[in-house]
């Protein structure tokens, strides 16, 4: 599975529709700087990255890595047709300021910032597409956007594929595991003022806290607790900058219970202590 945490959004870079020959193969080559998306329409395609090889063929899908080396195991011996989308995921702006920041707060830029969405989009590293055909038509419309006037279209198209790639991948592999995730989610989301225990999920959900657990680690990448008290540390965010309440009201309106644990999660978390977060914004 291939994380994107975002933001920032991908940022559609280009597409095209390739077709090789008998003989033809992949190029071989490394740190093109973008995600390269494989979909094949027939034939067979013979290819690596980093170690690892796939064999291609109608409605499979290979992700790419922006940074590794990509190259061909052996030529096609048939004909071969294949999409691929190109799409950047990285901030473009101050760039060797973020590095800078990662490297010695082992935190994002976004992290810090009090106004945030985030998202993990979780893609599958490879896949055969069980309704390939939307996935073909969707790439198609990439391809017949009109020169003029198609940005927005084609970053709003590139969202909807990935959307889709996502929800195929979790929707067939483990639909109970993945609608219950989400429920655990909404629940989370919805009482995270409340204190909340593995029990009180269990008992909320109707089912057993350790498969809860493994539920939301597969399709979120976290236990409920982690996403809780994330969620707890974005809220307490925006309100350190939209309203004058003292630190330790800040704390019980987020679910915290004790200011000062809160000021020690929110410190570790974000690289300052809530007051000197509302301090860089506050006059």
């Amino acid at each position: 599975m291939i994380e994107l945490h975002m933001p920032p959004l991908p940022y559609y870079l280009g597409s095209g529709l390739t077709e090789y020959k008998s003989g033809d193969q992949h190029p071989h080559r490394s740190n093109i700087g973008a995600y390269d998306l494989l979909i094949l329409v027939r034939g067979e395609m013979y290819i690596g990255e980093n170690g690892s090889q796939w064999t291609l063929t109608e409605g499979d899908m290979l992700l790419l890595l922006p940074d590794g080396e990509h190259y061909p195991i052996r030529p096609c011996d048939q004909d071969t047709v294949f999409y691929w989308v190109h799409f950047e995921h990285a901030p473009r702006r101050d760039a060797l300021v973020a590095v800078a920041v990662e490297v010695e707060n082992n935190t994002s830029p976004y992290t810090t910032r009090p106004f945030i969405n985030p998202y993990t989009l979780r893609l599958p590293k490879y896949m055969h597409l069980t309704d390939s055909r939307t996935v073909f038509g969707m790439v198609e419309q990439l391809l017949t956007q009109p020169s003029t006037l198609s940005f927005w279209q084609e970053q709003q198209l590139l969202g909807e594929l990935l959307s889709l790639l996502e929800e195929e991948c979790f929707g067939r592999t483990d639909s109970v595991a993945s609608r219950l995730a989400e429920r655990t989610v909404a629940y989370l989301q919805a009482n995270y003022r409340e204190k909340i225990t593995n029990e009180a999920l269990a008992t909320a959900l109707h089912f057993h806290p350790n498969y809860i657990v493994r539920c939301m680690k597969s399709r979120y990448g976290c236990t409920p607790s982690d996403y809780l008290q994330q969620f707890r540390l974005e809220r307490a965010k925006r309100l350190l900058v939209t309203t004058d309440w003292s630190i330790d009201r800040v704390a019980e309106e987020v679910g915290f219970r004790y200011s000062p644990y809160f000021s020690s999660c929110f410190k570790q978390e974000f690289g300052s202590s809530p007051l000197q977060f509302r301090k860089q914004y506050f006059k």
